[in-house]
């Protein structure tokens, strides 16, 4: 594994998406377009400052942070929550943790080989996402 998430990210995979999405309470009709959708993701690191935008056909969604420092997000293209998130390390792998409403709400990502992998987590729900380098 590498530290090293640079790069243009398309997705392969995306199992439990719809229930990653019914723990954040998202409207049914929001769910089924959702889960049709490929998403990509570009992410420009510079040490452990990140920019990363999220594309689909349906919506995109940009998130710039910084590990070890809290922010501020609002999650509107998916849940349109306000959170408290921390982004930090655990070896190679980025761990957020997002505080507000839902219990148990964050991710982990990390890259190994030519593969992006993105665990999004909610309440008792764990969608796995696999992206491959573009």
């Amino acid at each position: 594994m590498t530290r090293d998430q640079n790069g243009t990210w398309e997705m392969e995979s995306n199992d439990n998406f719809e229930g990653y999405m019914k723990a954040l309470d998202i409207d049914i009709a929001i769910r089924k377009i959702a889960v049709q959708l490929n998403q990509t993701k570009i992410i420009d690191q510079d040490g452990d400052n990140f920019k990363t935008k999220t594309q689909s056909t349906f919506r995109s969604y940009n998130v710039d942070f910084t590990v070890g420092v809290e922010f501020d997000e609002h999650t509107k293209v998916l849940d349109s929550r306000h959170v408290k998130t921390l982004v930090t390390w655990e070896g190679d792998v980025l761990v957020a943790v997002q505080k507000g409403e839902k219990e148990n709400r964050g991710w982990r990502q990390w890259v190994e080989g030519d593969k992006l992998y993105l665990e999004l987590t909610c309440g008792d729900q764990v969608c796995r996402q696999v992206f491959k380098k573009k």
